[in-house]
């Protein structure tokens, strides 16, 4: 079993998270320590996550990698509502995060080696 840190997902989460994971690079099915269970399905450029939580919430993400450090992520929270972002690679170690949180709430963020604001 592999013990990871699924950034990505738990940003979802106000508190990091480690899971456990038993499949293959395409395919596997994972546990945390918060009661969460999913499965992380991997397809070329493209990863898909569904995931449910222990009061029988579901939620999904879908991310395509569009090469350089560029990402778009969509996905449908627990409470039903869409949310997308975007990261771009702005050089030199720097990014923007923009997107759609499910609260229909538009952010953008600037990053680099220190942090984002």
């Amino acid at each position: 079993m592999k013990r990871i840190v699924l950034a990505a997902i738990l940003s979802l989460s106000s508190v990091a998270s480690y899971a456990q994971c038993i499949g293959s690079e395409s395919f596997s099915t994972c546990n945390d320590d918060n009661g969460n269970n999913y499965t992380v399905m991997r397809s070329g450029n493209m990863t898909t996550v569904n995931g449910s939580s222990q009061n029988g919430t579901t939620w999904n993400q879908t991310t395509t990698s569009m090469g350089g450090g560029n990402t778009y992520t969509t996905g449908t929270a627990s409470n039903g509502a869409s949310w997308n972002e975007t990261r771009t690679n702005t050089g030199g170690g720097s990014y923007t995060v923009s997107g759609v949180n499910s609260q229909g709430e538009s952010y953008t963020h600037f990053c680099n080696q220190l942090g984002c604001n």
